[in-house]
């Protein structure tokens, strides 16, 4: 019989490849979305396996717990993949509370459903890079063992997540784990996250469309890679006999501006004339550096990342060149 699984946030960027990489191992796949008034907004990113019943959705709210019990009580699944977050880190500073009943408050509803219904699913919970703030080893690199300190409430609520999951895999047994995944993007990106919104601007400054791109901080350094390549390592965490953490991450990192200069150099457009920032952008704390080390996941898992930051950041520039001239 072939496994089953469930997808929690199925509408996200990382959702939509991760149901296309299940469907093509043949698991039957099913998914929560959050009710929208704008009902063509709940199925943006995985509408082309909506329309052919592919994936079986279902309504749920992280925030609702007698909806996350619902679900997980009815479909009962052999994998559960906890992707469903407030994830903006910028939009947590405006709205920390609902990030945290979100992102903590969710994912205990979430192990507690599966503690009582369905207790033999293997859970996987999406964690974050943003967990280690700015603390670093003294080699440069982000790892398991590196101390835990956020610096932004959405880095706070993973964090209080992310040990609930410890918790519950120690106390009830529950096959559950964390993957601490540092930035990664796609064409599927939100436009409010910089690689997405850099990119689409940079199209259109291209096209005639726009004539500026405002950032923030141009300095931050973070590690990209690609959603595709990342949702694969959350589908090997769960083939694990025992369950663990692993950090998911290219163990390179780049400058927003060196971003920001590929971007435009490869339009064939000067950055220096058209970028501007705007201390509006700029987080009320900095997360300054991340540099992830993926060896862990790379020995046990036998994972490593396909895409190398140009040919993801050229998989962007052509979508939206070819997007916007249509």
């Amino acid at each position: 019989m072939n496994k089953s699984a469930l997808i929690i946030g199925a509408n996200g960027q990382d959702a939509s490849y991760l149901a296309e990489y299940l469907l093509q191992k043949e698991y039957k796949v099913y998914g929560t979305i959050r009710r929208n008034s704008v009902p063509e907004s709940q199925t943006t990113r995985i509408e082309h396996l909506h329309k052919n019943n592919s994936v079986a959705l279902h309504y749920m709210d992280l925030i609702d717990p007698i909806s996350v019990d619902s679900v997980i009580n009815k479909t009962k699944p052999d994998e559960i993949y906890h992707l469903g977050a407030q994830s903006h880190v910028q939009i947590s500073f405006d709205l920390p509370k609902y990030t945290l009943d979100v992102n903590s408050g969710g994912t205990l509803a979430v192990l507690e459903a599966v503690r009582r219904f369905s207790p033999h699913s293997k859970v996987y919970h999406a964690a974050t890079s943003e967990m280690f703030g700015n603390s670093c080893d003294p080699d440069g690199f982000q790892r398991e063992t590196t101390p835990l300190v956020p610096v932004s409430p959405y880095g706070c609520s993973k964090l209080y997540a992310h040990t609930l999951c410890n918790n519950y895999r120690n106390a009830y047994g529950i096959y559950v784990c964390s993957g601490i995944l540092f930035n990664h993007e796609s064409p599927r990106r939100g436009i409010n996250f910089v690689t997405n919104k850099t990119v689409l601007e940079a199209v259109k400054i291209k096209l005639g469309l726009s004539d500026k791109l405002v950032l923030g901080n141009l300095y931050s350094k973070r590690d990209w890679g690609h959603a595709k390549d990342y949702v694969e390592a959350m589908w090997l965490m769960l083939q694990q006999k025992t369950p663990k953490d692993f950090v998911i991450a290219t163990g390179e990192t780049r400058t927003v501006k060196e971003m920001v200069e590929y971007v435009f150099k490869k339009l064939g457009l000067d950055p220096d004339r058209f970028v501007v920032t705007d201390k509006r952008f700029e987080r009320p704390e900095e997360l300054n550096y991340l540099r992830g080390d993926s060896q862990l996941a790379r020995n046990i898992l036998g994972w490593k990342p396909k895409y190398t930051f140009e040919t993801m950041m050229d998989e962007m520039i052509e979508y939206w060149l070819q997007t916007l001239n249509k």
